[in-house]
């Protein structure tokens, strides 16, 4: 025994030098995750703070941040959407909470979720309001998105050396095919759809006429929703707010205080004094008393839960990130895992319904067609109901289409119904550094995968067909779900992406509304009232796993440095493109997926 208790001991050592940690990062660790199951205290008169920085993502990626990032190091904190959404329910109805700072970072990129999230992020804030407590907001630099949240509050701030950024939504792709050529990178595409512009970074220098038209009007509808919905609680109308763009775009504070958009210049101090007016004083800090809302949120949610404790329960499941072929990464729909996760639901008696939420590009064909199977035999058991949440486009509308409802919010990116292939070739890469390829083969297309050649005519019109009758079998599957006539469906499709709020007017949707909703709507059609309870799929990686699990491969690949600035940014923007190719493992290698660089900034 006191053996066994000494190379254990001894292999827990090197498992923890090997992660570069030492073994008070490991008593830290311990005590965090302690700490996080007991909750912190919650003082009567605090402040519930919210760092409009914090990345805030669909489905929870792992056992938290909370406890990766303090102590492994690196990876960018992050919080589910429905937890910042308990969040703010939950100390709507707090009565040691009475009111909330919105404050942003000037070392932080700003919020990163699409608009569609921040719309429910928004919605939760003016329920919040109405509650009669206040919420105050302050940035040294606002940005359109942080200030879409921002513009609900009574107060809301800029320092005086700061900036104010209203100069509308701008969407700049990537385009690569100048470089691939210069390279000696060779690409050919088959695909269906004349909007279907996945492959354009490939193939052109700058967007074809078609994607530009569906940007402009992908642009407009979610730029006009911003301004419907902060002109509403800042009293401008749509028309004012659009002036005061084309007209300002970056205003200085005092400009940005003339127009209305905010209602006061302060400094950090001032608005610590504000705050000590509204909440306790918080003497040993010497600032006001308060609780973040990344330490708060496990407090509402296990509030929410036990609000709700049945045995029945309601499945969520986040689909969130590329669809791929296979397994997949805990940051990737993988079509193999998604459904057996599906087969596994459909056949718990206790699971009485399932949301599927759906963030996705898109992805495999063939991926999104095996999750699909798993959603048509899951409703003939339980009711399904789908979520959209910022993009659900392509594959991710694929997998959508056969529910009981589908929801959206109206600035949702959806649709892009085409597929494309794919086809690389190094040839003249190849050949200007000396390789050459000798083949030997038995049958005329034996080689119809290589990358060391161009397709030949007879090869691209085998593949074409491919494409084709996936494209029809998408545009059925659609017709046949939504009960839609095909010729309709053939001309909506085309590979073109629609807002959430084109989509329910084509009838590609049903019903605007977030997560929430489409939870409520769930459990309406399984006759559940409030006896219930919710399980969230695919579940987080617990402290064991993150401890004793792959922790290399984790580390390896969430926590990274994190390098800052402009230039990084656009860096990043870059190889996140590029990182795409990756995911494209099709094995027919034909793809359902929207515009690889389309996105809003």
């Amino acid at each position: 025994m006191r053996d066994f208790l000494k190379y254990t001991f001894a292999s827990l050592v090197a498992l923890l030098i090997f992660m570069g940690l030492s073994i008070g990062a490991l008593v830290s660790l311990i005590i965090l995750a302690a700490s996080r199951d007991s909750g912190p205290q919650v003082k009567n008169e605090s402040v519930l703070t919210f760092d409009l920085g914090l990345n805030v993502t669909d489905s929870d990626r792992g056992a938290g941040s909370a406890l990766e990032d303090p102590v492994l190091g690196g990876g960018e904190a992050s919080i589910s959407l429905k937890s910042v959404i308990n969040a703010i329910d939950e100390a709507a109805k707090d009565k040691r909470i009475v009111g909330l700072y919105l404050y942003g970072q000037s070392e932080t990129a700003g919020n990163t979720a699409g608009y569609a999230a921040l719309k429910e992020i928004r919605e939760a804030l003016q329920r919040f309001k109405a509650s009669g407590k206040k919420i105050i907001a302050y940035d040294t630099d606002w940005r359109e998105p942080e200030y879409y949240l921002a513009s609900v509050a009574e107060t809301i701030a800029v320092n005086p050396s700061g900036n104010f950024e209203f100069n509308g939504l701008q969407s700049e792709g990537t385009f690569f095919a100048g470089a691939l050529e210069k390279f000696g990178v060779g690409v050919q595409v088959t695909r269906v759809g004349k909007y279907k512009s996945a492959v354009e970074p490939f193939l052109l220098k700058q967007r074809s006429p078609e994607n530009r038209q569906q940007s402009e009007q992908l642009l407009g509808d979610v730029w006009y929703e911003l301004l419907e919905t902060v002109g509403k609680d800042r009293k401008l109308t749509p028309q004012q707010l659009q002036a005061i763009a084309n007209r300002s775009g970056i205003m200085e504070p005092q400009e940005a205080l003339q127009q209305k958009l905010i209602t006061k210049l302060a400094h950090t101090d001032e608005m610590i004094q504000q705050l000590q007016q509204v909440a306790a004083s918080d003497n040993d800090n010497k600032s006001f008393r308060q609780i973040s809302l990344e330490e708060y949120a496990p407090l509402a949610d296990r509030a929410v839960q036990r609000g709700r404790n049945a045995r029945n329960k309601i499945a969520v499941v986040y689909a969130e990130g590329e669809i791929v072929s296979g397994e997949g990464d805990r940051e990737q729909v993988g079509g193999d895992r998604f459904a057996k996760l599906l087969r596994k639901l459909r056949q718990d008696d206790d699971v009485k319904a399932v949301v599927l939420r759906v963030n996705s590009p898109g992805g495999s064909a063939s991926a999104s067609d095996i999750i699909q199977r798993e959603m048509i035999l899951t409703r003939k058991v339980k009711p399904v109901v789908v979520s959209m949440g910022s993009i659900a486009a392509s594959g991710g509308y694929w997998i959508s289409t056969y529910s009981d409802r589908i929801f959206a919010e109206p600035n949702t990116i959806t649709g892009s119904i085409g597929v494309f292939g794919l086809l690389p070739n190094v040839q003249q890469l190849a050949n200007r550094n000396g390789v050459t390829w000798d083949t030997v083969k038995t049958g005329q297309y034996a080689d119809i995968t290589t990358i060391s050649r161009p397709k030949t005519p007879q090869e691209l019109a085998m593949i074409q067909k491919s494409v084709d009758r996936i494209y029809d079998e998408f545009i059925t599957k659609v017709a046949d779900s939504r009960k839609l006539d095909k010729a309709k469906v053939a001309e909506i499709a085309q590979g073109r992406v629609w807002s959430g709020k084109q989509a329910k007017n084509l009838g590609l949707v049903d019903e605007f509304g977030g997560l929430e909703a489409a939870i409520q709507d769930a459990a309406k059609r399984a006759k559940l009232d409030d006896k219930w309870t919710l399980d969230e799929y695919p579940r987080p990686l617990t402290f064991r796993e993150i401890l004793f699990g792959n922790v290399s491969s984790h580390i390896l690949a969430n926590h990274q440095p994190q390098l800052k600035g402009p230039l990084m940014a656009e860096l990043k923007k870059m190889q996140a493109d590029l990182s795409l190719l990756t995911t494209l493992n099709d094995p027919r290698g034909v793809y359902a997926r929207m515009p690889m660089n389309l996105r809003i900034d």
